[in-house]
């Protein structure tokens, strides 16, 4: 299937970038926290809090598991490397892309936003968005087919990268 499905960081572009690419490229577009929050008509932040961290993989995981599309760019949530059947799903079914964002760069774009509001999942020894960082950039790298460096990238210039690693 000709899908691309966007992985990485909270902040690190996937959703925004992905709107776009999908615009550009005349695919359609899922974002996967879009589904979950329809699917239990609860938003992100509510379903993590009520939930817990586990729990909440779970439901991302079948969420994640159960997409099947052509032509689409996926937007993931950024926990969902922590679901090994979703990933391979997702792996099967589009080029996975990393959308990678050096912690400095994260720093800035989620300065004063509240984490858990957002709905990041803290899952482990992660407190806080550095330890969140070094937990999660093994995974992401360990899935990734695809890796695009985003630090310094305007939107435009991310989608324009996207599109030149993936050769569309």
């Amino acid at each position: 299937m000709d899908n691309i499905v966007l992985i990485g960081m909270p902040a690190s572009g996937k959703s925004t970038a992905g709107v776009l690419l999908a615009k550009k490229i005349g695919y359609d577009y899922i974002d996967c926290d879009l589904l979950m929050q329809r699917r239990e008509n609860a938003v992100i932040s509510d379903l993590l809090k009520e939930r817990g961290a586990d729990e909440f993989i779970k439901l991302e995981e079948e969420v994640n598991s159960s997409v099947y599309a052509e032509k689409s760019v996926i937007s993931t949530g950024g926990s969902v490397i922590y679901g090994e059947k979703a990933m391979a799903h997702l792996a099967e079914i589009g080029k996975i892309v990393y959308l990678h964002v050096g912690l400095l760069e994260l720093e800035k774009r989620l300065s004063g936003k509240d984490l858990f509001l957002r709905g990041v999942v803290m899952k482990g020894e992660a407190h806080n968005l550095a330890e969140l960082y070094s937990e999660r950039i093994p995974f992401y790298e360990k899935y990734a087919q695809i890796t695009v460096d985003c630090d310094n990238l305007s939107l435009d210039e991310t989608v324009d990268a996207i599109i030149k690693a993936v050769n569309l």
